[in-house]
Formats: structure tokens, sequence, C-alpha cells
């Protein structure tokens, strides 16, 4: 039998969320402990050309906010992405699970075949709602929660691949 498509997305992408909640933790206390400034942290990026821990952080949160809506067809709750603290990445991820918590299966199952449209500057998407899912939300979510956890790893916190996975 087939994975429904809340099924495929909400359990998986909460579970994720939660555990870059943990690592973050990690990077927090990581931090304290060296007596560096958690904002150092939370601005640092892997190249110059990359987006930093904080951006990391924010568009893993989109992409589940934002997807999973758009797959359910509701409003998304809206972000300021002015978060440039451990406690505020924390906040918005929290907000995320909660919001993410309130999509029910029948909303999302069925949405196989449903029209996805949406525009991020002048770039233009269109996909059905099984291929946005797979081929879009899922990748994107998992590069960014992977970039944030390189991130603080590259910066000597002590996590590992079970911080990443999760219990």
């Amino acid at each position: 039998m087939a994975m429904s498509m809340y099924q495929a997305s909400i359990p998986q992408l909460t579970k994720m969320l939660t555990n870059l909640s943990n690592i973050l933790k990690k990077g927090e206390e990581f931090a304290k402990a060296k007596n560096v400034d958690g904002a150092v942290l939370v601005g640092d990026r892997l190249s110059p050309d990359m987006f930093p821990l904080s951006k990391q952080v924010q568009i893993a949160c989109d992409q589940v906010k934002n997807g999973m809506a758009r797959l359910a067809g509701v409003e998304p709750p809206k972000f300021d992405d002015q978060e440039s603290t451990f406690a505020e990445l924390q906040e918005r991820i929290a907000k995320t699970i909660a919001f993410a918590n309130t999509i029910q299966p029948a909303q999302v199952d069925g949405t196989e075949a449903k029209e996805i449209k949406f525009s991020i500057k002048e770039w233009h998407f269109e996909f059905v709602g099984e291929q946005y899912l797979l081929t879009w939300i899922i990748p994107n979510f998992y590069f960014h929660v992977t970039t944030a956890y390189n991130i603080l790893r590259h910066n000597g916190v002590e996590i590992g691949k079970s911080d990443y996975l999760g219990g």
C-alpha cells in the first residue's frame, strides 16, 4: 500500500524540526560553554555566498509551513524573518511545528494531482501535489536542515548523526 501524502510529510517534517531544535540547543550550550556570543553562530555560514544559520532555519520552517499550507489549501502563518538569536529560532521552530500539527490528514491526502503554482522573486514554479512534496518541499527542507547542522558542526559543536536523526 502506498504511503499517504500526510504520512509522507507531516510526521517526518515535525520530527526533523524537533531534531533541529535539539541541535540548536546544543549550539547554544556550546556558545555559552565557550563564552562565545550566540549571535556569532546564528550569523555564521559555510561559504560567503551561502545563507547564515538563521536563514537556514527560517527556510527549513518555511518549507513546512508554506508547503504544507499550499497542499492543505490553508493560509500559512506569516513570520517576519528577523530571528537573530537561538531563542528566536527556537520560537520559530515551535510555531512551525504547532502550525503543522493543525493540518489534518484529510486536508493533504488526495492532493497528489492538485495544481501548485507560486513565485519566488522572478522565478515561477508549477507542480502537482505529489511532485511538489517529493521534489520540492522534502529535498529543500532537508538541504536547509543539513546545512544548519553543518554550520554548527563546522564550528565545533559536538553533534553527530544521532542528533540529526533523533531518537
